[in-house]
């Protein structure tokens, strides 16, 4: 198995817009995945998605954080919000994950047609995510004017 070289984040990674990835989710306490335990269906043409395929899932929302509080009250970490559409809504929560995961990519070098041919590829890591928001519970119904 050929050796990667795998570097720290870089210091100038929040400027860098040639990243392919997906952005990340940035809640209060950092950045997030999201765990959704069920099938999201979308109704929504291809003509209404963006260009990469990428469909807008909805607005989340955390009722209960207060930026004025300290950063150790992680009570509002209890409820989370995702309104999908004007009409449901999920409730979950923020949890600390066991293992933190690191999101890694491709570093763009100037060797890089070096690796295209057979060399030694470069990467790095572009975050770490230490918190996933779970939602487990079925949608709620909520009025137009919940979003």
């Amino acid at each position: 198995m050929p050796a990667v070289t795998l570097h720290p984040p870089s210091k100038d990674r929040a400027s860098n817009t040639a990243n392919p990835l997906p952005q990340l989710l940035q809640t209060p306490s950092g950045l997030a995945i999201v765990e959704i335990q069920g099938t999201v269906k979308s109704t929504l043409s291809s003509a209404q998605k963006g260009p990469d395929g990428a469909v807008m899932l909805g607005k989340l929302t955390f009722p209960h954080y207060d930026p004025a509080t300290s950063a150790a009250d992680t009570s509002w970490q209890k409820r989370v919000y995702l309104y999908v559409g004007q009409h449901q809504r999920l409730t979950g929560e923020v949890k600390k994950l066991a293992n933190p995961i690191a999101v890694i990519r491709r570093r763009l070098t100037d060797a890089d047609a070096d690796a295209a041919s057979g060399g030694v590829e470069e990467l790095e890591v572009a975050e770490i995510v230490y918190f996933k928001l779970l939602f487990a519970h079925r949608p709620e119904p909520v009025g137009t004017g919940g979003g």
